[in-house]
């Protein structure tokens, strides 16, 4: 067996590669893919957890903006992640691996509440655990959620999965001339502001010295490559 650099790691998938090329809705086909691309790491014998976005379906600070109260467009964005979550697990489940999914927010007959050390025990028993509804609270962020559960399980570095292909000084789909990061720091993404990551999310993961690896989902076998040590995406850590 390939030897790992990472034995239990939290992935942050955003609710824009749910939704694929349309960047709304659920992409079936595209879920399929990512569901093999997790067992590929899950046969590494690596725990997993992930957090997931819900943009694809409503985003609070859009809702904000049209009208809605932005505390009830926060909690209308929770409910998005919980409809994400439980398409994820059906293709995982598909695709034969254990998952469970835990919510912030209790809906005890969809998933089960978010519990540290339940979902700890979850991961040891090879089940990826998939963590929904954001903290259950509005105004933060599901990059914040990443950080704060990986904190709380005590997971080794968080991948953060986009459509390109690292930290970018400006964004890479506007600009040709975006220069890419191989290795950063978190307090460099915090001072310049490096739109990958929101300050909050960055702060937590720098206070629990926990790394991050910025890399493209869409190229097939990145995650697995990031887990063998491999030069993949852009690595964030503490100096």
């Amino acid at each position: 067996m390939a030897k790992v650099k990472y034995k239990r790691i939290l992935l942050k998938l955003s609710g824009e590669v749910f939704g694929g090329k349309r960047k709304h809705g659920i992409d079936l086909e595209l879920l399929n893919v990512l569901a093999k691309e997790i067992k590929s790491v899950r046969e590494l014998k690596i725990d997993i957890a992930i957090v997931v976005g819900g943009g694809n379906i409503f985003r609070g600070v859009a809702g904000a903006v049209k009208g809605i109260d932005r505390a009830t467009g926060d909690y209308m964005g929770m409910l998005a992640t919980v409809i994400n979550s439980l398409a994820l697990q059906d293709a995982l489940e598909r695709a034969g691996v254990a998952s469970r999914v835990q919510t912030a927010i209790s809906m005890q007959s969809v998933a089960e509440p978010f519990i540290r050390r339940r979902a700890i025990r979850h991961m040891e028993k090879g089940r990826v655990v998939i963590l929904a509804a954001g903290t259950g609270n509005p105004y933060f962020s599901t990059d914040t959620t990443a950080a704060l559960r990986a904190a709380e399980l005590d997971v080794d570095v968080v991948l953060k999965a986009t459509k390109v292909g690292g930290v970018y000084d400006k964004d890479p789909m506007e600009h040709k001339d975006a220069k890419k990061y191989k290795k950063t720091t978190h307090m460099e993404l915090i001072q310049k502001r490096l739109r990958v990551l929101d300050s909050t999310a960055a702060s937590l993961c720098m206070e629990n010295r926990i790394p991050i690896i910025v890399l493209n989902l869409t190229e097939k076998g990145n995650i697995k490559k990031a887990l063998l040590g491999k030069n993949v995406g852009t690595l964030v850590e503490n100096e």
